[in-house]
C-alpha cells in the first residue's frame, strides 16, 4: 500500500510539473492520497442541515448523481469511485464528465435544503427526509419530497411552499438532523 501511495506520488508530481494548472493538480491528488475515491473537497460550510439516511454520515442524496437530475431522463445513482465533497458532505456521480459540471457549479446542482422534502420544511418548518426518487426541478434547483404523496400536497402551491421553506430552512442549525 505504502509503495503504491509512493508511486502515485511520483505520477502525480510529474504530472504536476508538465500540468498547465499545477495548483488544481496538487489539490486533488492531495485530496485522493487522503481519501481514496475522492476526488475534490470543495469547501465550504453547509448554510443548514444535509440529509444523511443516519446521522453522522457525509454521504448526500443518498449516493445518487446530483447533475443527473438535470441532465438525464431519470435520476441514476454516483459512484464511489466518483465522488466529490461540498460543504463537508459527498456527492457521488455516475460519471467524471457530471463530476466536472458538479465541481463548476456545485450550488447550482445540490439539491435545495440540504435534501430535505421541500413540502415539509415549508408547510410544517420540520425536517423530513427527501426521497431522491420523488423530486421536481423549479426555475432550475432541484428540490426533493417525502413521498409521491407529500409530493401532489406540494404540488397545489409550490411558488407558496418554496417562498415558506426559503425562509424556515435558515433557522435549522447545520448540525440537526431528522429523527423518526
Amino acid at each position: 500500500m505504502k509503495a503504491s501511495l509512493i508511486a502515485i506520488s511520483f505520477v502525480a508530481i510529474g504530472v504536476t510539473a508538465c500540468s498547465a494548472e499545477p495548483a488544481a493538480t496538487e489539490e486533488i491528488t492531495e485530496v485522493a492520497a487522503v481519501d481514496p475515491g475522492l476526488i475534490a473537497d470543495l469547501g465550504g460550510e453547509p448554510e443548514g442541515p444535509i440529509y444523511t439516511r443516519n446521522q453522522g454520515e457525509t454521504l448526500a442524496l443518498s449516493g445518487y448523481d446530483a447533475v443527473s437530475y438535470f441532465t438525464g431522463e431519470a435520476p441514476v445513482k454516483g459512484s464511489g469511485d466518483f465522488r466529490v465533497r461540498y460543504q463537508g458532505y459527498d456527492y457521488q456521480f455516475a460519471t467524471a464528465e457530471n463530476v466536472a459540471m458538479f465541481q463548476s457549479e456545485p450550488a447550482k446542482y445540490a439539491p435545495q435544503y440540504g435534501g430535505y422534502c421541500a413540502w415539509a420544511i415549508g408547510a410544517n418548518d420540520a425536517l423530513a427526509p427527501g426521497d431522491p426518487e420523488v423530486y421536481k426541478i423549479v426555475d432550475g434547483k432541484l428540490y426533493l419530497n417525502f413521498s409521491e404523496d407529500v409530493a401532489k400536497k406540494w404540488q397545489v402551491d409550490i411558488p407558496g411552499f418554496i417562498e415558506k421553506a426559503d425562509k424556515n430552512y435558515p433557522t435549522h442549525d447545520a448540525s440537526e438532523h431528522y429523527t423518526s
